[in-house]
């Protein structure tokens, strides 16, 4: 998954969203070393991508991707959840969009010294732009694919991502639809986070 849903999966601890966020920038036992909640957010970022990597409605989701972007297609497969979990906010959350992202960005800044160098690095770069939001629109979208492809491993591919979400908007929309419900029935009961959804999902 991607950035925004880690957050919205961290529940309401900012330590545990931190943790969440640098997942990806810490190594093996390096998380070790972090506080306890930042530990636990570390932890379950992990388990979230396992279980993401593992699932089928995901795969299903990455095979319109592969023939340009190979083993990238998850990657690009997780900034379009996003997208969806934007789209989808008011059925997830009853928190407005715009109070998650204060709140991480929050988090962020009274955490600033705890956060690994390439995050720090980053965070500028990624509040100036202001990423989380910009997941909204295809334009948005664009940008992203475009700077990671600048920054990042990622392929040079943006036109055919777009191209292709937009030829798949609703069969992808109905993927997310039926992942993601299951993953925070996942993280709800085996790291008992509640998840604050305005529904009863359908599990």
């Amino acid at each position: 998954m991607n950035v925004l849903a880690h957050i919205y999966l961290s529940g309401d601890s900012d330590e545990i969203i931190i943790g969440n966020y640098i997942g990806d920038y810490v190594k093996g036992r390096d998380y070790l070393k972090y506080p306890e909640l930042v530990k636990k957010g570390i932890i379950l970022h992990r388990h979230i991508d396992d279980f993401t990597d593992r699932h089928p409605v995901v795969h299903r989701s990455k095979m319109v991707f592969t023939r340009k972007y190979h083993k990238y297609a998850g990657v690009v497969t997780d900034i379009l959840y996003d997208h969806y979990l934007t789209k989808e906010w008011d059925t997830f959350s009853r928190r407005p969009l715009e109070s998650i992202t204060y709140q991480f960005y929050r988090a962020m800044v009274n955490n600033y010294d705890i956060l690994p160098p390439k995050v720090k690095d980053r965070f500028p770069f990624f509040i100036i732009n202001n990423w989380i939001e910009s997941y909204k629109t295809s334009k948005g979208l664009r940008q992203v694919f475009n700077a990671l492809s600048r920054r990042t491993s990622l392929p040079n591919e943006s036109k055919f991502a777009i191209k292709t979400f937009k030829k798949n908007y609703y069969s992808l929309g109905e993927d997310f639809m039926e992942f993601f419900p299951q993953l925070i029935d996942y993280v709800e009961k085996d790291f008992g986070i509640p998840l604050n959804q305005r529904i009863t999902m359908p599990f």
